[in-house]
């Protein structure tokens, strides 16, 4: 994903120049002699202005192709990109090669339903030999979403100045937040005298309950959790709700044990086949 990301940040550098030289296609050479050094397949001299034109909205439009497919690929989508340059080089750097230049990127893009903005700094410093390059500041603003769990992660990548570790968490959370939300609605529709969604199609919780049996009830909490290292799990537990007296009559402490089997049962047969046995198993439900 990380040459992805390099390979959209490219598209878009290419997108803006080639706007820009779109924006002004009679302008003179030296106005417009970036463009033309980067695109000088492209377009020959400064007399051929309506083919230049021609040329360069065509190559737009494949960029801006190619950027669409990625950004499909990824399940990212970048809406807007600015970058500053500051050249930070003394007079003494300068005169040992030693290049040192601050860019400031600005962003605005979602991962399906959650958006985001980004500022951050690279410092990138140059000699003979090699170049280095650090993120010196990340700034990440999330718009209001009812995944809580996304608060802390995103304060995580900010400290730790990891860009990576945040586009590719991003991507996998909501991956898995699209999937319970699928997974539950199935069952919802499959099931719907039994099962309930008490917070919605979003909901990160599924209640079975007994129409035969009033008063028991088992609780599915779905949790997507993102550990330090950026890595992103699902985690399911069962609870169960039920009378003081059935509990007392349970001499085998089945419901007791409810919890631990339930964990067994999804290492066996995996998310979805084990909440099926699950509502079949103690509602005893025909499909």
């Amino acid at each position: 994903m990380e040459a992805e990301w390099a390979e959209v940040r490219a598209l878009e550098a290419e997108i803006a120049i080639l706007r820009r030289a779109c924006e002004e296609p009679t302008a003179s050479w030296k106005e417009t002699s970036n463009a033309k050094k980067s695109f000088k397949n492209i377009y020959q001299s400064e007399s051929e202005g309506l083919e230049f034109s021609k040329d360069l909205r065509r190559q737009l439009g494949h960029l801006e192709s190619e950027l669409s497919l990625l950004s499909t690929l990824m399940g990212i989508n970048i809406r807007k990109y600015s970058k500053k340059t500051e050249d930070l080089s003394s007079t003494e750097m300068t005169e040992k090669n030693i290049k040192k230049v601050l860019q400031r990127h600005r962003l605005s893009g979602s991962c399906h339903m959650v958006t985001f903005q980004l500022e951050f700094q690279i410092l990138e410093i140059q000699n003979e030999k090699n170049l280095s390059s650090v993120i010196t500041d990340l700034n990440i603003i999330m718009e209001p979403t009812e995944y809580s769990e996304l608060s802390e992660f995103v304060s995580r990548a900010e400290e730790r100045r990891d860009l990576f570790m945040f586009f590719r968490s991003l991507h996998f959370f909501v991956e898995w937040c699209e999937y319970r939300k699928r997974t539950f609605k199935h069952f919802k529709e499959k099931y719907p005298d039994v099962v309930q969604l008490p917070e919605g199609a979003a909901s990160s919780c599924m209640g079975i309950q007994s129409a035969s049996q009033p008063g028991f009830e088992l609780v599915i909490v779905w949790r997507i959790q993102i550990d330090d290292e950026g890595k992103v799990l699902p985690k399911l537990d069962l609870l169960t709700k039920i009378p003081q007296q059935a509990l007392e009559l349970d001499k085998k402490k089945v419901i007791e044990s409810a919890p631990l089997s339930f964990r067994t049962l999804l290492g066996v047969l995996g998310i979805e086949a084990a909440l099926e046995s699950l509502i079949k198993l103690f509602f005893n439900t025909k499909e």
